[in-house]
């Protein structure tokens, strides 16, 4: 059986778990794959040859983008030699769109099919995106609900999979269940800290979360502190933004979702691990901070009322969300101390995380997306 090549290229950390589960499900249907490009560790143990490392271009925002543009070149114009070497039936390209509809240019010259799995947030920000996409991209695939009725206006070829992210995260169990699988304490409180999987993003948004830490722990004697550590970010870092609080953070690598569900309340930094902790069903609150430069930029041109993924899937305030200066220690502590108490605000947070279930629908994504791709290439 004649081997079947195929490129992927995915970056940070829940790229990296898409983009291998999505492997994987391609496999069972067409054993004889080979997959190469970029990715993370669940890329490799997934068996991807990676002639890059996702964290050789895990940036976010203008003023971090710059003194790594010539790296990120060097990056890109590797892929594209990879690419004309090997000549695979498709490219896979997860997410990282500024990154990737540069690649899409150079591989439909090259007349390599491009499926896209993690769409861009062309609702956000950039609309105008949506004809480079049109050009550049054969299929795709999306993983919110609402982002289908956009590409079909377009006449993009897409389809909704459904959210990976339900397949990934353990049923919803009680404190006592998550804290045996991670060998903590079972009595004491516990608060999860979500920093961030980019190193940039730890460095602003860590120290403001260990300093709420070491307020909310005032209330309560004994709190555990949980950081959940992205395989992207050395520990030093993290030890590094607990210096000056006395407190003694339990790092665990990776395992967000557990570390929520062992976890009484949650600080997460917006992004994918937002979506991880609401399925946990646990009371958190959404932080971001990046650069003034970015920040400003970002005022300017995005479009939506609401940052963190579970307010926008949601259509309503239902999670607190502190951006730049308001993400102080003493705020984020106030509203986590309001969401974690018993009372109406609790029961309306957890509520409305409940529905977030049905709003992103039944597990089988990562399976769908890969029904998608081998349809593509047997076309």
């Amino acid at each position: 059986m004649a081997l079947l090549q195929m490129m992927i290229v995915a970056g940070e950390a829940s790229g990296d778990r898409h983009a291998a589960d999505l492997v994987s499900e391609i496999r069972k249907r067409r054993p004889e794959a080979r997959f190469f490009g970029m990715g993370g560790p669940l890329c490799a143990a997934a068996g991807v040859d990676l002639v890059y490392g996702a964290h050789e271009i895990s940036v976010m925002g203008i003023t971090e983008v710059i003194p790594k543009l010539p790296r990120l070149l060097k990056v890109l114009a590797g892929l594209k030699r990879a690419a004309a070497r090997r000549q695979p039936a498709c490219a896979i390209l997860v997410d990282i769109p500024d990154f990737n509809l540069r690649l899409a240019r150079h591989l439909k010259r090259l007349g390599i099919r491009v499926v896209y799995y993690v769409s861009p947030m062309i609702w956000a920000w950039r609309s105008g995106r949506i004809e480079t996409i049109a050009e550049r991209v054969d299929e795709m695939i999306c993983i919110l609900p609402f982002e289908e009725a956009i590409y079909r206006r377009a006449a993009v070829p897409v389809r909704y999979v459904g959210n990976p992210v339900v397949d990934q995260v353990p049923p919803a169990a009680e404190p006592e269940h998550f804290r045996r699988q991670l060998g903590l304490k079972l009595d004491p409180p516990a608060l999860a800290l979500l920093p961030g999987s980019r190193l940039s993003e730890v460095r602003r948004i860590l120290p403001t979360m260990a300093g709420a830490a070491r307020e909310l722990a005032r209330d309560r004697p004994g709190l555990q502190i949980l950081v959940s550590v992205a395989p992207s970010i050395p520990r030093p870092e993290i030890s590094a933004a607990f210096a000056e609080t006395g407190l003694q953070p339990t790092l665990v690598d990776g395992r967000t979702p557990e570390v929520v569900g062992a976890s009484d309340a949650a600080i997460v930094a917006s992004g994918t691990a937002v979506l991880e902790a609401a399925l946990m069903e646990r009371p958190l609150v959404v932080v971001y901070r990046m650069s003034p430069v970015s920040y400003l930029v970002a005022r300017l041109l995005l479009k939506v009322e609401y940052v963190s993924l579970v307010n926008l899937l949601l259509g309503r305030g239902a999670v607190p969300e502190l951006i730049q200066r308001a993400m102080t220690p003493e705020r984020i502590a106030g509203e986590v101390r309001r969401v974690w108490a018993p009372g109406a605000d609790r029961d309306a947070q957890l509520q409305a995380l409940r529905q977030l279930r049905e709003v992103l629908g039944r597990k089988g994504a990562a399976s769908r997306a890969a029904e998608e791709v081998v349809a593509l290439i047997r076309s």
